[in-house]
């Protein structure tokens, strides 16, 4: 995939959280390590997405990114404020800047960010791959986390090309 980036979303520690994980936050800090191992390995760019509203204040502990996935010297961080990450950030000028035309996206929240990320990035022109088992949310009054991501990966298919993050391939 020539011109990629990898986009993990929201990948904080609250999330992660034991008193109130995603659902599989296990399974789902492997898949991202996975895809982030595989996009290094092809010098694919690595851009993290970080929230900051709410319980996510910037500098606290439940803000940073999950240790296990933390960027490295040189990745982008983007800071934003509304679910949409290209909404008042710099992550459109930076992407068009590095010449990126497709972009993986992973993360966190299904029904917020990663949703409200897909159909930007698709409406800004981008070929968009959304690892149908590499973003997360937990259970809702209505819907159980499984239905909520089931529905999302449904919904997102008009936007998004969905692979398993063992099908996901970056090519040098």
């Amino acid at each position: 995939m020539p011109n990629t980036a990898l986009l993990i979303i929201d990948a904080q520690n609250e999330m992660y959280d034991e008193a109130n994980p995603v659902h599989q936050s296990g399974q789902m800090l492997k898949n991202l390590k996975s895809l982030i191992e595989k996009a290094r390995a092809a010098d694919v760019p690595v851009i993290y997405v970080q929230h900051n509203d709410a319980g996510l204040v910037e500098g606290t502990d439940f803000w940073q990114i999950h240790p296990s996935i933390a960027p490295e010297p040189g990745d982008l961080i983007v800071q934003k404020k509304a679910a949409d990450s290209f909404h008042e950030t710099p992550l459109l000028v930076e992407l068009k800047n590095q010449g990126i035309q497709h972009l993986v996206l992973a993360g966190n929240q299904t029904e917020y960010c990663i949703d409200a990320t897909t159909r930007s990035a698709s409406q800004h022109g981008f070929n968009v791959t959304l690892a149908k088992d590499a973003h997360g949310t937990w259970d809702s009054e209505d819907m159980s986390a499984v239905q909520i991501i089931a529905h999302h990966n449904e919904q997102l298919s008009e936007f998004a090309t969905l692979q398993e993050t063992n099908d996901i391939e970056f090519a040098k």
